[in-house]
């Protein structure tokens, strides 16, 4: 058996990767003229993968991508071809789910309201002006400050992609506890703390009862556009949406809209249709939207994460065990 790898790994991790894979031989190449030689008898590739690679490839049974999305992965010949395909998924629940739960404390908070107060010297509790006598208000009274501050868990979380990182959130917000809801094209039983998963036909209903609605679903052909104006519109008005799937999923047109005619209270957003997002755009300059620059993944914990991953499946590819992350190619996820 042989594995290729393409571009080259670092020697520390090739290392790792012979180690795993014998007796299985390993090939480690930057040279893509070497790659069209050497693949033509492989059974496994790990990298980047191309449809004149796949044309020569004449045992090939197992691909392992880098990635976990697979928008720019995919293509039609190896979506075709009869080899298992396998991903990164499953590395960066943890860590996005602290993203996630960053926005919805900004906004339950006022967080994000505050940070340009005070770097505008200004001392004004949310809420308007009869909100500053509120530490004096009698029992059972609700005054203007405290409804503009929010306690998570007198909130409901929509979750649209109930994978992983899906699954990863879900479990942090039932620890708080809040209301949890999702919905996913294949709906499992909700495991404990998840109040219901539904099929993709109640995302209606998921959009109007939540206060956060966050999506954790993946690019695939399904999912383009699948927010727009009417989305917005059965969502609650007070509510937030929160966008850390990937960019395409959103109309950002139809966003700002809604945002303007205050149809949803804010937005935060990792991923954007057009990244890097265009200097001029007006999602910058309004006040009740988060911006960050595709980072929710980032963490030092996602590299050997990647790496281990990729061990196990090679371990179990030399064993003949199961790999895990298999990937349904025809839906891209």
């Amino acid at each position: 058996m042989k594995l290729v790898i393409y571009p080259a790994v670092d020697a520390a991790r090739f290392e790792k990767i012979e180690l795993t894979s014998r007796p299985m031989s390993v090939v480690n190449l930057n040279d893509a003229s070497a790659v069209a030689v050497e693949i033509v008898d492989a059974d496994a590739f790990f990298g980047k993968l191309s449809p004149e690679l796949v044309a020569v490839a004449q045992r090939l049974r197992w691909v392992q991508s880098p990635t976990a999305s697979l928008e720019h992965y995919l293509f039609p010949e190896l979506v075709s071809h009869p080899c298992t395909l396998t991903n990164m998924r499953g590395l960066f629940g943890s860590v996005i789910a602290d993203h996630v739960f960053g926005y919805m404390l900004c906004f339950a908070r006022n967080l994000h309201l505050y940070l340009r107060q005070q770097m505008a010297a200004t001392w004004a509790p949310i809420g308007g002006e009869g909100a500053r006598s509120s530490f004096s208000a009698g029992p059972g009274m609700v005054n203007a400050m405290d409804r503009a501050h929010l306690e998570l868990s007198d909130c409901t979380l929509g979750i649209v992609g109930f994978g992983a990182i899906g699954r990863a959130i879900a479990e942090r917000a039932a620890g708080i506890p809040m209301k949890v809801v999702a919905v996913d094209p294949y709906p499992s039983q909700a495991p404990q703390g998840i109040d219901e998963i539904w099929n993709l036909d109640r995302l209606d209903d998921l959009l109007g009862m939540s206060d956060f609605v966050v999506i954790a679903a993946p690019h695939t052909p399904h999912t383009v556009g699948m927010f727009g104006r009417a989305q917005f519109q059965r969502m609650q008005k007070s509510g937030y949406l929160i966008n850390i799937g990937r960019g395409a999923i959103v109309k950002l047109d139809d966003l700002v809209a809604s945002l303007e005619a205050g149809e949803i209270a804010g937005a935060a957003l990792d991923v954007f249709e057009v990244e890097p997002l265009p200097a001029e755009h007006p999602l910058w300059k309004m006040e009740n939207v988060i911006i960050t620059p595709h980072v929710a993944a980032c963490s030092v914990q996602i590299a050997p994460r990647h790496l281990n991953v990729l061990l196990e499946n090679i371990r179990r590819f030399v064993s003949g065990e199961e790999l895990i992350n298999q990937v349904r190619k025809t839906e891209w996820f």
